[in-house]
């Protein structure tokens, strides 16, 4: 997995009332996210009908890039604040792109 790139799914459920703060904690973290080296894409998305489920698709050039962005201040941060805004842990699956984009 070391030499291939890796796409993250990272999915947040808000506690009642959390929504936009949650969504705004996240937002913080994507400008920077996009500007790190390794960083491909880093998009949220949410649902339609329920704004407080979150979702994450990340792509990074490989697991060590990956591994450098886990270590940000702003990720260590939004990390921190899960327990206070989330009902749920945050449910992250790593996977292994194996085609390259078309």
């Amino acid at each position: 997995m070391a030499d291939r790139k890796v796409t993250v799914l990272a999915r947040f459920k808000a506690g009642k009332g959390k929504e936009e703060e949650l969504k705004q904690a996240i937002v913080a973290c994507v400008a920077p996210t996009r500007a790190e080296a390794g960083c491909i894409n880093y998009d949220l998305h949410q649902l339609p009908d329920d704004h407080g489920d979150l979702i994450l698709y990340e792509n990074w050039r490989s697991r060590k890039d990956l591994d450098a962005h886990l270590k940000m201040p702003y990720l260590v941060k939004l990390i921190a604040q899960a327990d206070e805004l989330c009902a749920a842990p945050i449910e992250i699956t790593l996977w292994e792109m194996i085609t390259d984009p078309a």
